[in-house]
């Protein structure tokens, strides 16, 4: 299969930036924020060459990977995966949008 290129959207790198800015202050240090990123990198890696890998969700073309506390949410589309979001599972899932954040 061939490898899918990897793609953004501004609310998920948002979220990325939350997640780890997050772990940065409440440890006073950017070592786990670090080791958080690598493990998330590693796993869009992962996606981008076995993109049906993710759990289906409610929408035909999202895909959920859980890795660790984080679930990536993402989009398929042509040869492009779009992350959505990328989900603290530890969060009330009632804060969890998926809809308003698919690209139309």
């Amino acid at each position: 299969m061939a490898k899918f290129k990897i793609e953004w959207s501004i609310e998920a790198r948002l979220d990325l930036i939350d997640i780890l800015e997050f772990y940065i202050d409440r440890n006073s240090s950017n070592s786990f924020s670090k080791k958080l990123n690598f493990k998330i990198n590693r796993s869009l890696k992962f996606i981008s060459k076995n993109p049906l890998i993710g759990l289906k969700s409610q929408i035909e073309s999202v895909r959920v990977l859980i890795t660790g506390d984080y679930q990536i949410v993402y989009e398929i589309s042509d040869n492009i995966i779009l992350i959505v979001m990328i989900w603290d599972c530890r969060r009330d899932p009632r804060d969890k949008i998926i809809d308003q954040r698919i690209r139309k």
